[in-house]
């Protein structure tokens, strides 16, 4: 039943046409994992390769996700990947308010049907759509939020670290070792 009606929402959010990047993109990237996830990984946007596939984290910085996801050995049906914005912006531009705002629903909507135990916003879009808009990720980062009956373990996207110091990416190393322990916590 899950599956069927985040598919309905998938296809909703491939025709969607609520702002201008409906219009500019190749593909719409609804977001891909278990309806049954325990954990929920939430990035910005999309980027050029996952706007030609139709799929999250694909690129560069997906590569690094999904070997930090290897590390901490969530496997495949323990987790949900998707991002605020579900098409690309023009040059990987910042979301704008009302992309944001017209998106907003789609996610909440998928949060709502997959009910992870865990959050990760990942940067400081999906950190302050999720938990606080004053909130920053260098403030927020690796500090469990609980907000409306959900918990939010905020680090930094990977894209951020890939352009970063190898200090950053220890640090999110880091934040990915702590989910397991908090999963544990929260009652896995």
């Amino acid at each position: 039943m899950y599956g069927e009606l985040i598919e309905e929402l998938a296809e909703a959010i491939r025709i969607c046409r609520k702002c201008p990047l409906g219009e500019l993109r190749k593909n719409a990237v609804p977001g891909e994992g278990s309806v049954r996830a325990k954990v929920m990984f939430v990035g910005e946007a999309p980027g050029e390769e996952e706007d030609n596939q139709g799929r999250p984290f694909v690129g560069r910085a997906g590569q690094l996700l999904r070997q930090l996801i290897a590390h901490i050995q969530l496997e495949e049906g323990e987790y949900y990947i998707g991002n605020v914005l579900k098409c690309r912006p023009p040059e990987n531009r910042n979301p704008l308010p009302l992309e944001i705002e017209a998106c907003k629903p789609y996610l909440f909507s998928q949060i709502a049907l997959i009910k992870p135990l865990l959050i990760v916003p990942l940067g400081n879009f999906g950190l302050q759509v999720l938990v606080g808009p004053k909130l920053t990720i260098a403030r927020a980062r690796g500090k469990l939020f609980s907000k409306d009956g959900m918990h939010f373990f905020p680090t930094y996207h990977p894209a951020a670290v890939l352009r970063g110091s190898a200090r950053l990416r220890q640090t999110l190393v880091e934040d990915f070792e702590e989910i397991p322990k908090l999963l544990i916590e929260l009652g896995i």
